[in-house]
């Protein structure tokens, strides 16, 4: 019968392990079911460039395909720069009937999302994953967020004086909405 002293080492080692559990006060699941679109913002709560700048400085934590890390963002918060980015995006396109934004409910900060490689299939995913990123660390914050596809992005380009076409743009902000999950029944039955 042989000795199997390797194994009976790391099964010493196994059982005395310790288990470290940090926790912040806010789970993931908190913070997912948090972040929903929101259409209406609180106009008498000011977000700072520096609220801004947190919320852009979770992509130095995220993943980048094949490590190209293309993405770059324009922080937009005074009132004359917010008017020129509200005039280049359509709010609720999907919802024609609501005419959004609402008078006094309009987004006054902005995250303008841009490519150094242009856009392609790699740079979607990349954004993908930094607006939701951006979005989590906003509800962090305790703020909202709208992610705004529909964006005229030559109007937006040299409105701003741009260095690169913006893709997409996020709105950041203190909703005013009521955000709740409805529980839908799964396909398989």
């Amino acid at each position: 019968m042989a000795d199997n002293f390797l194994e009976r080492k790391f099964e010493e080692l196994e059982s005395k392990k310790k288990i470290i559990v940090r926790r912040t006060g806010i789970s993931l699941d908190s913070l997912l079911k948090e972040n929903r679109s929101c259409r209406g913002f609180d106009n008498d709560v000011t977000i700072t460039q520096d609220q801004l700048r947190r919320i852009i400085g979770t992509n130095m934590f995220i993943a980048s395909g094949m490590n190209r890390q293309v993405l770059r963002f324009r922080p937009v918060t005074k009132s004359e720069d917010s008017d020129k980015v509200l005039e280049a995006i359509k709010i609720g396109g999907a919802l024609p009937d609501l005419h959004l934004p609402q008078k006094g409910t309009e987004p006054k900060a902005f995250i303008i999302i841009m490519s150094t490689d242009g856009e392609d299939r790699m740079t979607d995913i990349d954004m993908g994953i930094s607006l939701q990123t951006m979005g989590l660390k906003a509800v962090e914050m305790g703020l909202n967020v709208l992610i705004i596809g529909s964006v005229d992005r030559k109007r937006l380009k040299e409105e701003l004086n741009l260095p690169l076409e913006p893709l997409m743009v996020m709105a950041v902000g203190k909703g005013i909405e009521k955000i709740t999950s409805v529980q839908r029944k799964s396909l398989n039955g």
